[in-house]
């Protein structure tokens, strides 16, 4: 410590602490000067005392004291079944003996961990705004030049290190607004309403929170479809919202009807108040790829029923099937005339993470949010100010998405061959998917017009059931854990994703290399066939 006033008390509190440590390991302390070792001991002891009530002192935050709709929250996408995975990941580094070599993570649409090699042109732009000094490098194209020198002037001292506005880098939002325009067929975005995101998640996140309010039976009620993406179950956990289920048509390739969401809402206003309408076009888990008149009458029902729509459309470019389109509501809302066009709350959302980007871990997103109401746009910015901006990589990268390169620029060529080679993979891997899950005893899986998952149904025996109850475990979480021990795939539980009763399915991804998935998928199916003898 050092010298001067008070300088040697510093030395004095390390002496006590040390004897402190000596009494509880049962040793006398040794003070430096005999005669002073009485009043040493005694303040020792004290200091032993302070240590010893901290040590017994019960937490502030504990499972009983901590913020109860945060305790509500499930995510099945990385909940228990992942957990284990990742134990048995590490007893097979530790050389402890499997019927398998690896686990094959087939949880989460995660296209570059499962091997997908990421696009050319969106990297380079992202290496040259991320290195401004690559720009004088010969080894990178003109139109990834161009585009990044645009970015960086965006850019606080042309810097990605920068904060950027809340709402996002404006050049970036512009690019975003031509984008939805040429994707629209001219129908006008305006950059004011596009609002930049960490992945879309946070878009839902932001836009729920800001609708949520009231209480008992005037709490906000937000109607989901089931099967859903857990994120949807889980921010409304989190905001103590009421989830208002509406079912998909399984029978009729997971089609959203009409008739079913009047039910849901009829239902849920006897103790909600039902003003939220979510939908997933494509779907996730479900891969339905959603008709015109489809999203007609849904437009047409929430303009009826005073609903704001949130569209998550993440997997616009992921569309497969033959006589599937993907259709924007946005579009579809435009095309259906002044009277829905000029009134129905929209928020579409969209992100670098899926479509044959794959991009993940830049959590770059945007959202756009059309008829809201003036005051209440400038409560948005204000939400999202608090967060300050979204990471300035993924807007960048989300720049790219919106703003490829064009015919006539030289990079190009290269760019289509790489989308296209993807999006390509992506239809084989969903009809080979579909077609080997349907030539399994006990398994039905739908078209995969769409997204990149498949959500076949598995028929579970009842003395499985009556064994995954001893377990305490929903029957498809049992079937999914079994599957994971005794072949190494982690798949999730339908339960994770909501279905209706008595019914089980599991959600895969078809992102796996084509050979990999042919193996994972035999896995499966001599899996489920013992499965069945054994439970029969």
């Amino acid at each position: 410590c050092g010298r001067g006033p008070g300088g040697c008390r510093g030395g004095r509190t390390d002496m006590a602490l040390r004897g402190a440590a000596s009494l509880a390991a049962g040793r006398q302390p040794r003070g430096p000067r005999r005669e002073g070792t009485a009043r040493w001991s005694s303040a020792a002891k004290a200091s032993a005392v302070k240590i010893n009530e901290k040590a017994s002192r019960e937490k502030i935050l504990t499972l009983e004291s901590m913020n109860p709709q945060v305790k509500a929250v499930e995510y099945a996408v990385r909940g228990p079944i992942v957990l284990k995975a990742g134990e048995i990941e590490k007893e097979l580094r530790k050389g402890i003996k499997k019927p398998f070599t690896e686990v094959i993570k087939a949880n989460i649409g995660d296209a570059h961990a499962m091997g997908q090699r990421p696009i050319t042109f969106l990297r380079q732009v992202v290496a040259l705004c991320t290195y401004p000094n690559l720009l004088d490098s010969p080894s990178f194209p003109e139109d990834a030049k161009k585009r990044a020198r645009r970015i960086l002037q965006g850019c606080g001292g042309n810097s990605l290190g920068s904060y950027t506005a809340s709402q996002g880098i404006n050049c970036i939002r512009e690019d975003v607004a031509s984008y939805i325009e040429r994707r629209d067929g001219g129908v006008p975005a305006d950059p004011d309403n596009i609002y930049l995101t960490t992945g879309a998640s946070d878009g839902i996140s932001a836009i729920l929170k800001i609708l949520i309010s009231g209480g008992g039976k005037s709490r906000t009620g937000v109607m989901i479809p089931i099967p859903q993406y857990p994120l949807y179950s889980a921010a409304i956990s989190e905001l103590d919202a009421i989830q208002v289920n509406y079912y998909l048509d399984e029978e009729n390739c997971w089609a959203l009807n009409v008739n079913e969401l009047r039910r849901a809402l009829n239902e849920a206003k006897a103790y909600c108040n039902p003003k939220v309408l979510c939908i997933i076009n494509p779907g996730n888990p479900t891969g339905q790829v959603q008709n015109r008149k489809c999203i007609e009458d849904v437009i047409h029902f929430a303009w009826e029923e005073k609903l704001f729509l949130l569209a998550d459309e993440v997997y616009q470019d992921n569309v497969y099937s033959e006589g599937c389109q993907f259709h924007s509501f946005k579009k579809i809302l435009y095309e259906m005339g002044p009277e829905y066009y000029n009134n129905v709350e929209l928020a579409s959302f969209h992100s670098t993470s899926k479509g044959y980007m794959g991009e993940c871990g830049y959590r770059g997103g945007y959202m756009e949010v059309i008829n809201l109401h003036p005051e209440i746009k400038g409560q948005l910015v204000k939400l999202l100010s608090v967060r300050l901006c979204p990471p300035v990589s993924g807007q960048a990268a989300m720049d790219i998405v919106v703003n490829p390169p064009v015919p006539g620029e030289e990079s190009y060529a290269q760019f289509i061959k790489e989308k296209e080679s993807v999006l390509n993979n992506l239809a084989k891997k969903a009809k080979l998917t579909e077609d080997m899950f349907n030539k399994i005893p006990g398994v039905h899986c739908n078209p995969l017009q769409g997204a990149m998952y498949a959500f076949p149904r598995i028929f579970i025996p009842s003395k499985a059931i009556e064994e995954a109850k001893a377990h305490k475990m929903a029957p498809d979480m049992f079937y999914c854990m079994k599957l994971l021990e005794e072949t190494g795939i982690c798949v999730v539980p339908g339960s994770g994703f909501g279905q209706r009763e008595g019914t089980y399915h599991f959600r895969m991804t078809i992102l796996p290399p084509v050979e990999k998935l042919k193996i994972l998928l035999e896995k499966v199916k001599d899996f489920h066939i013992k499965f069945l003898e054994k439970y029969a």
